[in-house]
């Protein structure tokens, strides 16, 4: 009994497992290298195909080359309802509202998103990725705050106190509805991290894993990819 039970584990399993296929290297005149799905370079414009999934466009003044990856990637995973019917125990869900109300700050996060029309379930996933809702946080980068202001961001917004949560909250919300008010979610969240002329340069979401996971990130958390996030 225990013998068949286990091939029939071993069976599912081999099931689930995705087919290996082959990638591309793509290294940048600026020495930064990325291993992507494929990259199809087409006169002026560089398409990149994301292992994750989508696609990002650029110029091709900024490849060096392309070289094929040897190292091999899962291709088509098994979808999600499939596992999830292979091995019910496994669940995929929001964060409560509950929880999200019990956080540091909520009362004050969810104030100021409705006063901005931003969904504060997305001002909460900024949060957590920006300071895990630590009010003192400063980074390499000089970034100040719940919200991780830049300099010229809290200037921008008037604030003087960048460590001030109700202050530094106020400015990243606004920033946050500034840029919703020109791109679409993704490439509003790819410009909160990485700034808006870097999206401006590269036409779309930059090559930066930073980013790209960043983006990919939040839109896991506010269980919404795709939607505007705002009211």
């Amino acid at each position: 009994m225990r013998a068949t039970t286990l091939s029939l584990f071993v069976l599912c399993s081999l099931l689930f497992l995705p087919a290996l296929a082959g990638a591309d290297i793509v290294v940048f005149k600026n020495g930064r290298t990325m291993s992507v799905k494929v990259c199809v370079i087409d006169a002026d414009t560089a398409t990149m195909k994301l292992r994750e999934g989508g696609e990002v466009t650029f110029p091709s003044s900024i490849v060096a080359r392309v070289d094929p990856d040897e190292v091999p990637y899962p291709e088509d995973p098994a979808p999600v309802e499939a596992v999830v019917a292979a091995a019910p125990a496994i669940t995929f869900a929001l964060v409560s509202d509950e929880v999200l109300a019990a956080r540091p700050y909520a009362d004050l996060i969810s104030t100021i998103a409705a006063a901005n029309k931003v969904d504060a379930r997305l001002v909460h996933a900024v949060i957590e990725q920006e300071s895990n809702y630590v009010a003192r946080a400063r980074s390499k980068k000089g970034a100040r705050g719940l919200m991780q202001l830049m300099p010229d961001t809290a200037r921008q917004y008037g604030v003087r106190n960048s460590y001030d949560p109700k202050a530094n909250l106020e400015a990243g919300v606004r920033h946050l509805k500034d840029l919703l008010s020109r791109l679409e979610l993704p490439l509003a969240l790819a410009a909160y991290n990485a700034g808006e002329g870097t999206i401006k340069r590269y036409g779309g979401l930059p090559p930066y894993a930073e980013t790209q996971n960043y983006v990919r990130s939040i839109l896991r958390r506010v269980g919404a990819p795709g939607q505007s996030g705002t009211n």
